[in-house]
This record gives structure tokens, C-alpha cells and sequence, in this order.
């Protein structure tokens, strides 16, 4: 067990607010989930959003769009070393061999040497956790993966891991949004080092027309869905919202600039 504890120390980098991993690394709080974003598409957008500011790019093999991915990155100009990029080995290939097979696929449709963040994508009953986290940790330590971590493991999945992993576990990447909050799964992981990822933050959409979300938004002169991002990343929650448009790109980036009062807070919280 890695036993290191996360201190919830927030820091703001290219005016995007980060927040310190058990590996001591940094990692913004909001980033592009690109779920479903294909082809050239995929590469506008992940162009776009990284030259509005935006320095986290998530992906994962089983979206088909990695190639994009990477083509969006370095059409934007900006510094690999600059960018948060997360990708993840699906549940299909989680023996040793397949996940280091699977890996190397990743970087070279990425086109580059590391990814800062290596998910498993979904746990496999059917593969031992110990031999899935031996490559992973292999992996982590070569330099070619900075940090590693889950996504969709409940409580005793994300203890196991943590108690076989040689590196730290630094996030459980879940689905997280407002009306769908596991706040058991949430504190178990704050408390034991492990940031927790939300995917679909705006509940595919719902959130926009959420009556209680659009009155707070209104006296904070913000929209619905600001409100939704804001009360994930106030809570030191990640959130990886999907985005086509630049007004929405945009939208979703002024999170950080304005707070939730606790009133407001709980409020969301009862939803």
C-alpha cells in the first residue's frame, strides 16, 4: 500500500486550476472528455479547446479516436509537457501481455512517449488485479506513464487496488454528476488518496435544464451547467465534460473564477 494521503492543495496553472496528486504531480481540475468525438472533428476540437486554455485531454483506446487526439495536440502548438493527457486499457486486455500491447498501441496513435495519466477502463473479474497493476506499475515506473489509476471500481475494488499497486493509485474515474453522486465512493477515495474523475459532469446534457441549477445559476448570473462544473470542481472533483462548440468550450472553462455559498452547495447536494 502506497499510504501516501492527498492534501487537497489547489494550485492555479495557465489560469486553470489544478489540484496535487498522491504522486505529487498536478492535475487540472477541468478537462475535455472527447467520448464519442471523432476524426477531424475530434482533432478541431481538442485544437480548439487546448488554444482557449484547456490542459487536460481525455481518451482511452476504446474511443477509436486517439490518432484524432493526437493530431489536435500538435496542431495546437502547444507543448506536450503543457497538456494532462488521459487515456485507458479496456477491460478486454487486461492480461500483462495485452495490457502492454494495447499500451504501445496508445502512445503511437498518440504520437508521443508517456501519457501523464493510465486508467483501467473497467475492472475484469476474469484477470487477477495483481497481474493488471504489475504491468500498469511497470509502465508508471519506465517514465512512459507518470501517474496510474481506475475508473468504474466500486469501494473493495479501489482497496484492492491500492493494497496490490507498487505505485500510487491516483484516481477512480466514475460516473459523477448532480442527482447521481456516490458520496460513500467519494469520501472512501478522497480519504485514501485517490482523486475521483467525473465523466459525464452534465448528466449527457440534463443538467442544463435542471430547475434548480438554472435559479442558483441565475443569481450567480451563470448557466445551469457552469453550476453543475462548478459544484463538482468546488468539491476537488475532476470534471471531464464533452464539448463540440466554441461556445460551449467556453462556457464550461469559466468555472473557477466564482464560487458555490455552502447554502447553494447543499442545496445541489439534496438533488
Amino acid at each position: 500500500m502506497h499510504g501516501r494521503k492527498w492534501t487537497g492543495g489547489l494550485s492555479l496553472e495557465d489560469n486553470m486550476s489544478s489540484i496535487t496528486l498522491a504522486s505529487g504531480r498536478a492535475m487540472p481540475l477541468l478537462g475535455l472528455g472527447t467520448w464519442e468525438l471523432q476524426g477531424a472533428k475530434c482533432t478541431d476540437v481538442v485544437e480548439r479547446a487546448l488554444n482557449m486554455g484547456y490542459r487536460h485531454i481525455d481518451t482511452a483506446h476504446m474511443y477509436q479516436n486517439q490518432d484524432a487526439v493526437g493530431k489536435g495536440i500538435q496542431q495546437s502548438g502547444i507543448d506536450r509537457e503543457a497538456v494532462f493527457v488521459t487515456t485507458k486499457i479496456w477491460h478486454d486486455a487486461l492480461r500483462y501481455h495485452q495490457v502492454m500491447e494495447q499500451f504501445q498501441t496508445c502512445l503511437d496513435l498518440l504520437q508521443t512517449d508517456y501519457v501523464d495519466m493510465l486508467l483501467i477502463h473497467w475492472p475484469n473479474q476474469a484477470v487477477p488485479l495483481e497481474e493488471t497493476l504489475s504491468a500498469f506499475d511497470e509502465i508508471q515506473l519506465s517514465g512512459r506513464a507518470h501517474q496510474i489509476g481506475v475508473s468504474n471500481f466500486s469501494i473493495e475494488q479501489v482497496d484492492q487496488a491500492i493494497q496490490l499497486a507498487r505505485t500510487p493509485v491516483c484516481t477512480n474515474q466514475v460516473q459523477c454528476h448532480v442527482g447521481h453522486f456516490d458520496r460513500s465512493l467519494w469520501q472512501h477515495c478522497t480519504q485514501n488518496g485517490l482523486l475521483v474523475t467525473a465523466y459525464q459532469p452534465l448528466a449527457l446534457g440534463a443538467a442544463v435544464n435542471h430547475a434548480t441549477l438554472v435559479e442558483i445559476g441565475a443569481k450567480q448570473n451563470k448557466t445551469a451547467a457552469q453550476v453543475a462544473l462548478r459544484w463538482l470542481v468546488q468539491r476537488h472533483i475532476v470534471a471531464i465534460p464533452k464539448a463540440s462548440s466554441e461556445a460551449h468550450l467556453r462556457e464550461n472553462r469559466d468555472v473557477f473564477s466564482w464560487t458555490l455559498t455552502d447554502e447553494e452547495m447543499e442545496r445541489i447536494d439534496r438533488l
